[in-house]
């Protein structure tokens, strides 16, 4: 415990942090977690069954702090439809659903980034991203159409290998034959399996209707751009849900090791 608040002192004296403050936060098990990972003597944390959001995310990016070039952390959800035709065999994941409210251009081209390599990570998949909007290639004039617009270009430079497109709306982003007719230049277009959305009202609103009506299964949200796996559960979650979000912690922690 003192060697963990010796590091918490480390990390934070510029903040004007004392170590009689360490030892009193490193005995919070959320801080204690965030510096055993810190430390690397662990790979991931899960929490937040008895911690809300915000007090499970101020540790880690005190302690942990984002990824390299990335300064926005969002929330993935991985949805499994019974869908096949759509997605990866029924599966998409879709970006930001449970941080940013309203992200800028930059915040929503990391959020796509992001949400790529949890695709990677956690499902398994070589990402097709599509940037949502309610126009596709200009079929619509509005300033957030042109923020998505801006985001795709940033996206583009920060992975220029990534496979995305936008804008496109939902239906020409996962149906092959609309995709085909309203933006018959893309690779993309039709054959989306990830989704970001432009806002967090959207993605909140749009896994919760695939959800119920549906009937999809969703996991998450999954956290992304901490330097290390850091998840965050709901208050009312139950044990399948723990099980599940070991399982993803574990594998963002696998990816994580192996782009270092």
């Amino acid at each position: 415990m003192e060697e963990y608040a010796e590091l918490l002192f480390e990390l934070r004296k510029k903040k004007g942090m004392t170590i009689e403050d360490a030892r009193k936060l490193v005995i919070d098990p959320l801080y204690l977690g965030c510096l055993i990972i810190k430390a690397g003597d662990a790979d991931g944390q899960l929490a937040g069954a008895r911690n809300t959001t915000g007090n499970v995310l101020r540790p880690a990016l005190q302690i942990i702090k984002t990824t390299p070039g990335i300064t926005c952390v969002s929330g993935a959800m991985l949805l499994l439809t019974k869908a096949p035709d759509y997605g990866e065999h029924g599966t998409v994941v879709m970006g930001d659903v449970a941080v940013t409210p309203v992200p800028d251009a930059n915040q929503l081209a990391q959020i796509a980034v992001c949400t790529a390599e949890t695709a990677r990570a956690v499902a398994g998949i070589e990402p097709r991203v599509a940037m949502l909007s309610f126009s596709t290639k200009g079929s619509a004039k509005h300033e957030v159409v042109d923020k998505v617009t801006e985001a795709l270009k940033i996206a583009k430079e920060m992975e220029p290998e990534l496979k995305i497109d936008g804008e496109l709306q939902a239906d020409a982003a996962l149906v092959p034959h609309i995709g085909e007719s309203k933006a018959p230049n893309s690779e993309i277009a039709g054959h989306a399996n990830v989704l970001i959305v432009p806002c967090l009202e959207v993605g909140n609103i749009s896994y919760k209707l695939v959800e119920r009506l549906g009937n999809a299964t969703a996991i998450g949200p999954i956290l992304q751009g901490i330097a290390r796996p850091v998840n965050d559960l709901s208050r009312g979650c139950s044990v399948d849900d723990v099980y599940k979000m070991i399982a993803i912690t574990s594998n963002q922690a696998i990816a994580a090791k192996e782009n270092n």
